[in-house]
């Protein structure tokens, strides 16, 4: 019997031995492929650093038109972030620049101002793996008011018209708000609109000319004065025939207009009276291109009340002569589109 328990004990020993070398050599053959990813248990997300950036207003005088070149200092100092300009505009921002920063973490913004005055700006420094977006604090950039100006005696400037005194109205013009396009010197249709919207803001002949009268009201600086006093809106004044955009409860721009002229006319048998409605609306629908009907041809036209709208027109007068539409030039309306200046859903005032 011992010599039958014995060997039974010696059996489950070698088994057991047995058992713990296959384990072993298992083990032996599994710690190569866990030792072959070494860096599997220590993975580390990477943080991006914290960005930030100043801002610095453009050296010496600004007059309106200039070019004026700001400074961004983005910290960490590295080269190619990526900084856009910005004008603070009611609740919201414009964008007016944008650069890359170069090695040592400058970027010089380089912008044009179109009118003069206080604006307020800040600069955004975008995102990227390693750093994180920035805002700047707020600075001013103040855009001086240029010196008066002077034509010679006798000198009235008009349609086809050419030269520095053109360059200086259409300067100041833009500068006060009164829209035209960019000043280039030669005094054209979009200069003529904008000398007749300055002129019934100063309550004086509707000349379309330049004469001393007019260079008196632009050194006086004349602008209207909107009824919108917060957000966005097209203001459109009957009494002296305007339009005013209002950017932030602010006068942005001045655009000459032809409304209602007032006479009756018959449509589809039917007579009216060609008067444009009052009161506040907003933009309902628009059409990118020739609008044309029986009672003419509208370009672009954005749409306010029933068949009332705002629309490009190539015959825009002083004095009220449409059918109840408010009529600006096509130039006017082409940059109110590309500007997105009068969004379906925005306010349009007409008083």
């Amino acid at each position: 019997m011992k010599t039958r328990r014995s060997a039974i004990a010696a059996t489950a020993t070698a088994c057991v031995v047995a058992l713990i070398t296959v384990t072993s050599a298992a083990a032996a053959t599994v710690a190569p492929r866990a030792a072959s990813r070494p860096h599997a248990a220590r993975l580390v997300s990477v943080v991006p650093r914290v960005t930030h950036v100043t801002l610095q207003v453009a050296a010496g005088d600004v007059k309106p038109h200039d070019l004026a070149a700001l400074t961004a200092t983005v910290t960490p100092r590295v080269a190619g972030r990526s900084v856009t300009l910005k004008e603070v505009v009611g609740g919201g921002f414009r964008g007016l620049a944008r650069a890359v920063t170069v090695r040592g973490g400058t970027a010089v913004l380089h912008v044009t101002f179109p009118r003069q005055g206080s604006l307020h700006l800040r600069v955004f420094v975008a995102s990227t793996p390693r750093y994180q977006a920035a805002i700047s604090p707020r600075v001013v950039e103040v855009v001086t008011e240029t010196l008066p100006i002077v034509l010679p005696a006798g000198v009235q400037l008009g349609l086809g018209a050419t030269g520095a005194n053109v360059l200086a109205v259409q300067q100041r013009l833009a500068g006060l708000g009164y829209w035209l396009g960019t000043p280039d010197g030669t005094f054209g249709d979009s200069t003529q609109q904008a000398v007749y919207a300055l002129q019934k803001a100063a309550g004086i002949g509707r000349t379309g000319t330049v004469g001393s009268p007019t260079i008196a009201a632009i050194n006086k600086g004349v602008l209207p004065a909107p009824r919108t006093t917060s957000g966005n809106a097209i203001d459109v004044d009957l009494e002296r025939d305007l339009v005013m955009i209002v950017h932030g409860g602010k006068l942005f721009a001045v655009l000459n207009t032809s409304t209602g002229g007032g006479y009756t006319y018959v449509q589809q048998g039917v007579t009216n009276v060609a008067t444009t409605p009052t009161g506040v609306f907003q933009f309902q629908r628009a059409t990118d291109g020739l609008v044309v009907d029986s009672l003419g041809a509208l370009w672009r036209p954005r749409f306010f009340y029933e068949g009332f709208a705002i629309h490009g027109d190539s015959y825009v007068p002083p004095f009220p002569v449409s059918h109840g539409c408010v009529r600006v030039s096509n130039e006017a309306i082409d940059w109110i589109w590309a500007q997105n200046l009068a969004p379906i859903g925005s306010e349009v005032w007409v008083y």
